[in-house]
């Protein structure tokens, strides 16, 4: 059902955008015509022609949500972009920033005047704030500041000290209290005062006067209960509590475990400072996936698709670069063995089967390693168990899939000496591949680093001359 219901709102998406792209294509168009065209009122006919096609434009946008509007805008080239940007609302256009993409963020606020800037910032929780606020210029981000009040300059003062990776920088300063010693009925007369509750709130906060957390009061509860009971009566006195120094990780664990919506936040005083809600989480999670999966490719950022080539190589370069070198030491360790491919041509066929095989396990083993340390299922100390497992696995797949190509490489070209240097280096590159696909995360991760990053790169890398080495040496010492 949840699957159904994906399909169409991307079909739906992909819909939207079209249009959009059909709009702003039949704009160009007759504009087009119209600088062709001698006539009376020329500027006149070509604006008022310019402003219908804007407002149907516009019509459009105000009736998407911020993250479909985001949506639109990363899928537009960068002209396009700006002037669908243009048609936003002002209103609207702090939120939105919070909904593109870093990449595409930065495009948008250098398109923008710094009284724009102030302005849709100061549409912004101080939450969302902190957000924005490593994007903005320091002029705007100083004018924001002294704009808010007091509490709100606190709030983002916080905000923005939190360590990016933590829960404090991802927690809502946005919640429901209540003390304890009041009745439901109270609570429930309180809540009606509000416009509406804060987005994702199922459980109300019960604190005492110096802001320590008593317990929780589920919305569930409040509702089926008699309204004189006393809220200290029905809460609930020890919940599950964040504090804002934890890993947004062990957060983002902790919800998937025990399906949470929101938790209370804590500072190192256990006072109540916040919330961390399921769609915070989301986001992280989310963010965190595109990272690893950039990093595995060697990306250093995630990257606008319609951005300037020069940015774009910059953000490639850097493991492209240490690609050629390592296929530059390939075709080395291939050159080296030169003599013996001239004498016994079956090798050139061969060994790229090694070679690929070898890269597509070591790219098993250090995906399942990734996700390992990802959900914190790893110990340093675990690190022994899972060399042994790992080659044991490689062991068994190199006996039997090696075995396999041994007997093909005997049965085309008659030489069952070329069979068994088959089976020997298939399963000596995929320990070898499997060593690696342990070692590379773990380091990574030993040293604070994305224990993904480059992971891919450097399996092809060492399994492509480790691979030609392992089976082009045997086969020298044993055939030629």
């Amino acid at each position: 059902m949840a699957d159904s219901e994906e399909v169409l709102h991307h079909d739906a998406m992909q819909r939207r955008l079209q249009e959009v792209r059909a709009l702003l294509d039949r704009q160009k168009r007759v504009e087009s015509l119209l600088h062709r065209q001698e006539m009376p009122r020329h500027a006149l006919v070509e604006t008022l022609v310019t402003k219908q096609h804007h407002n149907e434009l516009t019509k459009r946008l105000d009736t998407m949500h911020p993250a479909d509007v985001a949506y639109l805008l990363e899928a537009l080239p960068l002209n396009d972009r700006l002037l669908v940007w243009d048609l936003v609302r002002a209103e609207r256009d702090g939120e939105i920033l919070l909904e593109v993409s870093d990449a595409v963020r930065e495009s948008l606020i250098d398109a923008m005047e710094p009284n724009e800037l102030v302005a849709a910032a100061e549409q912004l929780d101080a939450d969302e704030l902190a957000d924005l606020a490593p994007d903005l210029p320091s002029e705007v981000l100083q004018n924001v500041f002294s704009s808010l009040d007091v509490e709100e300059r606190e709030q983002l003062r916080a905000a923005m000290s939190y360590a990016e990776d933590s829960v404090g920088a991802l927690m809502d300063f946005d919640m429901v209290t209540v003390r304890e010693d009041v009745t439901l009925e109270v609570v429930l007369r309180y809540l009606r005062r509000f416009d509406e509750l804060p987005d994702h709130t199922d459980q109300i906060f019960v604190v005492d006067r110096n802001d320590k957390l008593r317990g929780v009061l589920s919305l569930n509860t409040l509702l089926i209960n008699d309204v004189d009971a006393e809220v200290s009566s029905v809460m609930r006195e020890h919940p599950l509590v964040l504090h804002m120094s934890d890993s947004a990780e062990s957060a983002s664990q902790a919800f998937e475990r025990y399906d949470l919506v929101s938790t209370p936040v804590l500072d190192q005083e256990e006072r109540l400072i916040g919330r961390l809600t399921v769609n915070a989480v989301m986001d992280f999670i989310l963010e965190q996936s595109e990272e690893e999966q950039l990093a595995q490719a060697g990306l250093r950022e995630e990257e606008d698709i319609f951005a300037p080539i020069i940015d774009s190589v910059k953000n490639r370069w850097a493991w492209l670069a240490i690609n050629l070198g390592t296929a530059f030491f390939a075709s080395r360790v291939i050159g080296a063995f030169e003599g013996s491919i001239e004498k016994l041509v079956a090798l050139a066929a061969l060994m790229p089967i090694v070679a690929g095989i070898g890269g597509n396990s070591g790219n098993q083993t250090i995906t399942m390693i990734v996700r390992a340390i990802a959900l914190g299922q790893i110990q340093p100390e675990a690190a022994r168990r899972l060399y042994r497992k790992e080659l044991g696995v490689s062991l068994i797949n190199g006996v039997v899939w090696g075995g396999l190509l041994g007997l093909l490489a005997w049965g085309l070209y008659g030489s069952w000496g070329l069979g068994l240097v088959m089976t020997a280096a298939m399963t000596l590159n995929l320990l070898l591949a499997a060593f690696v696909g342990v070692s590379v995360p773990m380091v990574m991760a030993r040293f604070g680093r994305d224990p993904a990053l480059g992971g891919s790169v450097l399996i092809t890398a060492v399994t492509d001359s480790g691979g030609f080495f392992i089976f082009l040496g045997l086969a020298t010492l044993f055939l030629v």
